[in-house]
């Protein structure tokens, strides 16, 4: 069924202009350097100094060869979420590390923080980190064994 001219009508091809601020380069490169929608205008907003995120800058993890000269192996441990069943699993990942003095050995706890590359894989750097028994005894030696009020026994003792 053939439609008639009168019903498609088109405007004229002078009149149909297309009207894009990146045609012929005429939008400044202020504009173009984040992304915003076509629909609110453009503000200028005053930059408030924020401090830049540092993601993984540091990381704790146990040694688990210390073989290679000025570098550690060390594996990370974390918990993440299983896709499906939605249990947090372990993952284990491997990172090597900077040792300039080669004090580690196996089994050390060390903490990583990130540093400029060192070699391929070394990004790196290992700090050395206490470990939690070696926490709860100095604590326990900083508490005085005595408070110094003498117990009952004691009293009648000296009376």
């Amino acid at each position: 069924m053939p439609l008639a001219p009168s019903l498609l009508q088109f405007p004229p091809l002078q009149s149909l202009k297309l009207s894009t601020q990146f045609l012929h380069g005429s939008t400044p490169l202020s504009l173009l350097s984040k992304p915003t929608s076509s629909l609110t205008p453009p503000t200028l907003q005053s930059h408030t100094f924020l401090p830049p995120i540092r993601a993984m800058r540091s990381l704790q993890g146990k040694v688990v060869c210390a073989t290679n000269d000025k570098t550690v192996a060390v594996e990370v441990v974390r918990l993440a979420p299983h896709p499906k069943y939605k249990r947090r699993v372990r993952k284990k990942k491997k990172y090597q590390a900077h040792d300039p003095d080669n004090q580690f050995k196996v089994g050390d706890l060390v903490q990583l923080e990130k540093s400029r590359p060192i070699s391929k894989t070394k990004t790196f750097l290992a700090v050395p980190l206490q470990s939690r028994n070696s926490k709860k005894k100095a604590a326990e030696e900083d508490v005085p064994k005595e408070l110094g009020i003498p117990l009952e026994s004691q009293q009648q003792l000296q009376a």
